[in-house]
This record gives C-alpha cells, structure tokens and sequence, in this order.
C-alpha cells in the first residue's frame, strides 16, 4: 500500500487584512518564486504548494489554523500592531501548531510586531524585521530572508547553538581571472555578504589564483552552488570550464549570471540547462543587483532540493520505477554517458514539466528512458480517442478564510492538466468562450505544439459555445480563427421552444431578465450536447454568483454529467462549487451556497430570472438539485471513473496539483483501457 502524500515542504503565510498593502507585495512575489508561473506555464520555476490564512474583515481570524501537509511546513506568520493590538489575533498566533515539522518564522511589519515574541508559538523565536529594511530595498531583502528560513527549515538539519551558521548555503563564485568584470563582480558579492548579516545566509568561497584544481577547487564545488559570472572572457576559460564540468558531475544546482559587456565567441555547452540571470558589466555591482543575484542563487538552490526530495517521495509512492537515477535537471549527455560506463542505470527520472520530444530525441539513440514522474514515453496516445471535458473555472477569493489556496490554483491546474491530456492524445472538450489572453489560450498553444511534434491532422481541442455567445466582436471571432487548425468550434443554435423570441443574426445581451432567461436556456443546451459528446468530465473550483445560466454553471454540468452517467472527476479543495458538491457527497451539513435563497441574496435579478424561467418550466429546482446530491453515491461515483473508493475520497480532498494530476490520469487509463 502507497504511503500518504506528503510533499516534502508547504508554505503558509498568516497576515491580518488591515496589513494587505504591505503583505500583499511579499505574497505576489514570494508566489512567483515559490509556484509555478502561470504566465510562463512551461518555465521550470519551483513548484512548492503554499497555503493563505486571512479574512475579509479586521475583527475576524481565519476559521482553522495551518495543517500538517507536508513532511516539512513553514508558517510566515505577519506581525504589526494590527495583530498585537487585538486579543483574537493574539490568542490566534499564539496557538498555531507549531513542532518539529511544523515551524513557524514571524514577520515583523512593524517594530510593535515584535510583542508576539514574549509567548505562545513564536516565544523566544528570531523576528525577520521587515521594518528594518530601506523601502526600495525592503521587498527585495524580505524575499531573500524568508528564501533562506525555507532553505533551513525544509532540507537542511539546524544547529542552534551555531546561530545559523550550520545551516548556511555555501557558494562558490566562478569567474575569470583575466579582465576586470567576473573578478570584481565576485568580489563585490562576497564583499557585500562578508558586510552584512548575509553571513548566516551565505558561505562565499572563491579561489585565489595559483591554488591547484584537485586539491582546493573540487572540495569547494563538491557541496556548494555554483555562481557562473559569465563575463566576456569566462567560456574561453580552462579553469573556469573545468569548474562547471565539475559541478556537473557533482550534479550541483547551478545559476549562471550574465554580465557580458560586448560578446562571447562560444557559450560552454555544459555551462547551458541552468538559470540565468542578467546584471550589468559596470562595476561595481548595486545592492539591488547583488541581492538579485543572492535571491536566484537561493532559490535554485531551494529548487534543486525540493526537486530531488519530491522525486524521492513520488518512488515511495509508486509513481516512479525503483531502478532510475534522480536528476534535479533534465539530463545531459555528459550526465549519461557517465551512467551507462558506470553500467548501472538506463532509467532517468527528472522534475516536471518534460522537454519536447525533438530536444529528447538524443535520449532514444543512447538507449536510456528519460521521464518526469507524471509522463513517459510509454504514455503516449495511451488515451487516444478518449474525449475529455473540463468544468474549471476561478473562484473568487473569500479573503483566505476558508478557501487557503492561491487565487491561481485552477489556472495552475487547467495548464498542467491540459498539457497531460494532449500528450496522451486525448480529445479536450470545453465549454465557453475561449477568450484571447485567458487561461484556456495555453490549450491552444499546447496544441499547436502537438501538432507540430505529431505531424498530425488531428483536432483534439472542441470548443462548445452557445448562442449568442459565437456572435460576440469580430475581434474574438478573429481570432479563434487563428486557431482553427487545431480547435474544432461547434455553435450551438437557438433551442427551438425559444426560436421565434430572438434575431438569430444578431448578438443579444443579457440586460434585462427576458434576456438573461435566453441565455440561461441556451446554456444548458449547449452544457447537455457538450457533456453527451464526452466520455468524462473533470470538474474544479466554479463560481457560486455572477454567472448568466439559471444555476452556477459548473454546478448544471455535474448534474447533467450525472443525470447521463458520465464519469465525473471532482476536485473539492479547489472550493467554489465542487468544493460544495463535495461537502454532500461526504455528509457534511447541506451548503446554503446551494440553495436558492442564497443565490437570491447574491444574485441580483435571480428572483427575476426564476420567475420567468418558471412560466416555460425551465427554472432551477434547488429541491432537485439536493436530492440529486444527497443520493449520489461515492462508491458509484468512482466506479465509473475508474477509481477505487478511496482514491476517489484522496482526489476530492486533495490540495496537490501534482496528485490530482496523477490519480486523474490513473482513472482515465482505466475508462480508456
């Protein structure tokens, strides 16, 4: 039997509402760092999960309190007179979890912040003084400090009598000795760590000219991170390309710092497949820049281990064959013909997202089967023909009070699913209106990307849009034409009962509520053909107000998926409507979000629009909808979704996009099969 999940580190960050202008920076940019860009969906950024605690109203505190998800949890726990003026938050930060798997490092916005220090969790603990900090600097400075207390807290084992330093990342600073750039850049970073309290985060080493390789260079390079500083003469190097091939080889995380004043004639290969930052070639270097630097240094080193630990529990788990090497990075030739002389391993298993086939293509003609734990060679057109919908949608933040998760979440996961599901070859159905710029273009694209990679004439994107939803601008009709190679657009007509009420040339907005009742209509009709033209549907997050149908929308397609016996995936954590749906199918007291006199309350016009749609016998019969979910069945439910019973429970209850990826993918196999 599998272990339970456990990523090897979750983030928390608690904060009081009234603090959102001086949190809400440090929380968007340590998001960007910790998570996935969903900008920039196939970058290989972190992917550590992080969890949000807060409220909409300053008199409240958040309803639980941070959970023991991973192996290793660190709580940033925001402090300022407005949590140590107020008994709740006192009482609240006081009493957080906190244990050997479960620390918790306080941020101190204000120097009255520092009262929560005399008790309760964060007695005696060191405050990050964020207050300390210049202004221009201090987001840059808090981004780093927090970096390196997720360094100490999730990988590395804490001496505290050695006040941090045991703990401190070592780097080693490459650079060329000819020229004057990569020499002062180097000594400028290490200058500037040596001068501050950087110290407890850094152990800066450079090599002194005249020192042999053997004996003082490899002890170095063995176990720290390596800093590029790729000045013009740097590639040209001997010494200096004899220290990243030993990095290499010690598979050593690695950034290279660009700092080129004119050009190179020839970027080392084996200097490539690490991150790269940019600083300029003037010296010397600002504090801006160092610290630029020192955050990316930290952060791939964060990576690197969070990459190795992940893949390590991913084996336990069995999603990983026992007999394969971990790499932190894709693999190198080098790397692998090191592997196949040693005559030990043929099996490489690398973090997601995999690279595209036609940079892999080497892998096939050294004999080794490269992967990532959610995708292999072996899976391709493994769910060829299998016609997939999605019901994913964002769900509007309720001020982190119940709903923990980044706002991104879904947009997170619809990239990631849709990237599994084309690989596979399956078809995706969607719909909606696939709108330039929104999250679903990333389908498009990836797509595309499939068809090149294929040299395929398939279509395996079908975009459902109902009437009057296909006669919007031109400018969006454009450019779904774009698109067209690879998205097969179905427009639904105008359903009969209500053909003779509507121009069916012209757009009809939905301003009054004869209008909306139209639109409401034609949404279902076009919900029931799309879900009748799938095998499966996958349902996440959903907005429970401001929709146009007569029901929230992802809650019509469950129970028409439902009412058709279709598999249904339903991911609860995800909040928003699957998160209610979910609270039933696990007997928990019925949702008011469910009933319509809560939708009255947080729909303008509902009555409206239910007392017409009434007349034609079209309204939402909330009744129904209860005791649709009351009788459903958890045991059916993952039956037909190829899923045993607790497997189906863990993907209801799971917060991990990596998990829920990968049991989904485990369920559709088995329709598919």
């Amino acid at each position: 039997m599998p272990s339970e999940y456990k990523p090897p580190i979750a983030v928390h960050f608690i904060w009081h509402p009234s603090d959102n202008d001086d949190v809400e920076p440090i929380i968007e940019a340590a998001s960007k760092y910790l998570s996935r860009d969903i900008n920039r969906p196939f970058s290989r950024n972190l992917n550590i999960p992080i969890f949000f605690y807060s409220t909409n109203s300053p008199s409240d505190v958040p309803n639980d309190f941070p959970q023991e998800l991973a192996t290793r949890n660190v709580l940033f726990v925001f402090t300022s007179i407005n949590t140590a003026g107020r008994t709740l938050w006192i009482d609240y930060i006081n009493n957080l979890p906190c244990s050997e798997t479960m620390r918790a490092v306080p941020v101190a916005l204000t120097r009255d912040g520092l009262g929560h220090g005399g008790e309760g969790s964060l007695k005696n603990l060191n405050f990050i003084r964020a207050y300390e900090w210049p202004k221009v600097s201090m987001l840059q400075n808090t981004i780093l400090a927090m970096a390196h207390e997720i360094y100490r807290h999730g990988f590395v084992e804490i001496v505290e009598k050695d006040k941090g330093k045991s703990s401190s990342i070592k780097i080693f600073l490459s650079h060329a000795k000819s020229g004057n750039t990569g020499r002062l850049h180097a000594e400028a970073i290490k200058r500037f760590i040596d001068n501050t309290n950087m110290s407890l985060f850094f152990d800066a080493t450079t090599i002194s000219p005249g020192f042999k390789f053997n004996d003082e260079i490899i002890k170095h390079v063995a176990d720290s991170t390596m800093v590029a500083i790729c000045s013009d003469d740097y590639s040209s190097r001997y010494w200096c390309q004899r220290e990243i091939l030993c990095a290499k080889e010690h598979h050593r995380p690695m950034i290279a710092v660009n700092c080129l004043e004119n050009y190179e004639d020839r970027i080392f290969p084996a200097g490539s497949n690490v991150p790269c930052v940019h600083v300029p070639p003037e010296s010397p270097l600002s504090e801006t820049e160092i610290l630029k630097v020192l955050t990316t240094t930290l952060l791939e080193t964060i990576r690197h281990c969070h990459a190795l630990a992940s893949l390590e529990h991913y084996q336990t788990r069995g999603w990983i064959d026992c007999d394969c090497a971990f790499f932190s990075r894709p693999p190198e030739i080098r790397q692998i013909l090191a592997l196949k002389a040693d005559g030990k391993l043929n099996k490489i298993c690398y973090p997601e997202p995999p690279i595209y086939s036609e940079e892999a293509d080497w892998h096939n003609q050294l004999a080794i089967d490269t992967f990532t734990p959610l995708w292999s060679n072996s899976e391709n057109n493994s769910l060829h023909g299998l016609r997939v919908g999605i019901s994913i949608s964002d769900v509007p933040s309720d001020g982190f009070n119940e709903n923990h998760l980044p706002p991104s979440q879904s947009i997170r996961f619809a990239q990631d699913l849709a990237r599994h599901l084309l690989a596979r070859s399956a078809t995706l159905i969607y719909g909606g209106d696939l709108r330039k710029d929104g999250f679903t273009q990333f389908i498009l694209d990836e797509a595309i990307a499939l068809k090149n990679r294929l040299n395929s004439d398939d279509i395996h994107v079908v975009n459902h849009l109902a009437w009057p939803i296909h006669k919007a601008d031109k400018e969006i009709i454009a450019w779904r034409a774009n698109y067209k190679a690879v998205m097969d657009t179905v427009e639904h007509v105008v359903p009969t009962d209500i053909d003779n009420d509507v121009d069916k040339d012209s757009f009809l907005p939905p301003s009054t509520p004869q209008n909306k009742y139209i639109w409401s209509r034609c949404l279902t009709e076009m919900r029931i053909k799309s879900i009748d033209s799938s095998h499966a549907r996958i349902c996440a997050g959903g907005k429970l107000s401001g929709y146009n149908g007569k029901m929230p929308g992802v809650l019509e397609e469950i129970l028409i998926a439902i009412d058709k016996n279709k598999p249904i995936y339903l991911l609860g954590a995800f909040g928003g409507v699957v998160g209610e749906v979910c609270k039933v199918l696990c007997k928990e007291a019925y949702p008011d979000a469910l009933t319509e006199s809560w939708q009255i309350y947080h729909n303008v016009g509902y009555v409206d629009l239910q007392t017409i749609a009434s007349t034609y016998d079209m309204c939402a019969d909330y009744g129904k909808v209860k005791g649709t979910l009351e009788v459903m069945d958890i045991n059916t439910l993952s039956k037909n979704a190829g899923l045993d019973e607790a497997t189906y429970l863990r993907l209801m209850e799971t917060p991990f996009v990596d998990e829920c990826i990968h049991l989904i993918m485990q369920g559709l196999k088995t329709l598919s099969s």
